[in-house]
């Protein structure tokens, strides 16, 4: 690789990411991302909440910047590496943190139920919610960023159509809830060095499995060549919206 590439690449795999936390891309990648606002949105809701459940919550970055929460709250995560980093930052909030799964959500009938990003399945939501509960949920669609499975030769792990806002719609309702909101959007996101390129390959495995930059080698040099010729390399992001209600 050429020397500019090669010290992007070296900062890239340096870096080190706790949680679930992005930062490092701040001014080597942009996007505007969905025109809705899943923050604003789960703080509207808070108000009215006596108890709450946050699904896979990573490093509990997003559920703290909500605080104050309701006295009633928890949160699982499964991720064994972001398990510590959630309960030092979420326990004194008042939040429960469970080893857990979307699968094998925590006991109890919560009032509002947080999904940002975590695994959804509608039937083990739908046993927790409480009478008139509602589930606010923003999810990565199948067809997530895969210009750079393409551009990098790393085939994508899924179905694109496998996880789409219809599918999750029609599983919800499928388990009784009334889906009140449902919005999907392909965002531009532009990478603007390859440094932040391998950032993002290794920072979600499951989309580029096994990824190696040195097994990568041709594919990562032409597309260093082809940011620097055009500014960026843009790829989208996949997002759907979800807000559905239990019946009372």
């Amino acid at each position: 690789m050429a020397h500019d590439c090669e010290t992007r690449v070296a900062e890239a795999l340096q870096a080190g990411m706790t949680g679930w936390d992005f930062s490092w891309l701040k001014g080597r990648a942009d996007g505007g991302g969905p025109t809705w606002d899943y923050g604003r949105l789960a703080r509207a809701r808070l108000s009215h909440a006596r108890s709450l459940l946050d699904i896979d919550t990573g490093g509990g970055e997003f559920l703290a910047s909500l605080a104050p929460l309701p006295p009633a709250s928890a949160a699982t995560e499964n991720w064994a590496p972001s398990l510590p980093l959630a309960r030092q930052r979420l326990t004194p909030l008042g939040v429960e943190v469970h080893q857990a799964s979307g699968l094998n959500l925590p006991s109890g009938r919560f009032d509002l139920i947080l999904n940002r990003h975590g695994l959804l399945d509608a039937a083990s939501v739908r046993a927790a919610l409480a009478p008139g509960g509602r589930l606010l949920t923003q999810q990565v669609g199948g067809r997530n960023q895969l210009e750079l499975n393409e551009a990098v030769g790393i085939p994508s792990p899924a179905d694109p159509d496998g996880w789409t806002l219809d599918v999750a719609v029609r599983a919800l309702e499928g388990v009784g809830l009334r889906v009140t909101t449902a919005r999907e959007e392909m965002s531009p996101y532009t990478f603007r060095d390859i440094g932040a390129v391998i950032f993002q390959l290794r920072a979600i495995p499951w989309q580029f499995p096994g990824f190696e930059p040195s097994a990568h080698e041709p594919a990562l040099r032409r597309l260093h060549r082809h940011i620097a010729g055009a500014g960026g390399f843009t790829v989208h992001d996949h997002r759907f919206l979800i807000e559905a209600r239990a019946g009372s």
